[in-house]
């Protein structure tokens, strides 16, 4: 596989492919402005740099659309948080703090990104606006976030890549805590449930985000 990074183009192709999960050719060169086939050039190419592959999705009418998606070889082009680093540092608080010292560790860290969400969202009257400013938030850490309305006051909170992924692999509490920092982040009249998840093998995470039973989604008090 080649090492280098990949040009503009294919650069794009790795993201749009990130952010949208498996698309075929014609939507990527909707999105990119450009030919379906210099799209496909370029994916034939990743695909044999072992970045990308496709499977055949049946169609109404015609042949079968190859949907293409990244390969587990394509994380290398996305932030890692310096994964090494954090799983070694991870390993050795395990063994000389113990389960105990992770989790006082968890804490305070967890205490540090509830204050700093919470102060990106200041000013953000409804659930929408305090969801859209948490995502920028995130994304500026490497996440890839976004929401998608699901609904009256309904939204889904998507995390598209995991800059921490092997930290979060190697201690699970990491994962635990992040539930923990949204839900206080965004307070306590809302309802946050995990619904994909990374490490549990699926494409990204995703959180159903709702007002609960009897509010409105105005600001926390």
């Amino acid at each position: 596989m080649s090492s280098t990074k990949p040009p503009r183009t294919r650069d794009q192709i790795l993201s749009l492919l990130k952010s949208g999960g498996p698309l075929d050719a014609a939507t990527l060169a909707e999105d990119l402005g450009v030919s379906a086939m210099a799209v496909r050039q370029h994916l034939y190419e990743l695909k044999q740099d072992g970045l990308v592959d496709f499977e055949e999705a049946p169609r109404p009418v015609g042949r079968p659309a190859k949907m293409w998606r990244l390969t587990p070889a394509a994380d290398e082009f996305f932030p890692d948080s310096h994964a090494e680093l954090a799983v070694g540092l991870i390993r050795s608080i395990q063994q000389t703090f113990g389960e105990t010292g992770m989790e006082q560790l968890l804490t305070v860290r967890a205490a540090e990104q509830t204050a700093q969400y919470r102060s990106a969202m200041q000013g953000a009257i409804n659930l929408d606006q305090r969801l859209a400013a948490l995502a920028r938030v995130r994304s500026t850490e490497g996440y890839m976030a976004s929401v998608e309305p699901q609904g009256q006051d309904r939204f889904l909170f998507i995390e598209n890549h995991c800059p921490v992924c092997a930290a979060a692999n190697a201690c699970t509490g990491i994962c635990a805590k992040e539930l923990q920092v949204f839900q206080e982040s965004l307070g306590s009249d809302v309802q946050i449930e995990r619904t994909e998840h990374i490490i549990a093998g699926a494409r990204r995470c995703a959180y159903t985000v709702e007002p609960r039973t009897g509010q409105t989604g105005k600001p926390r008090q």
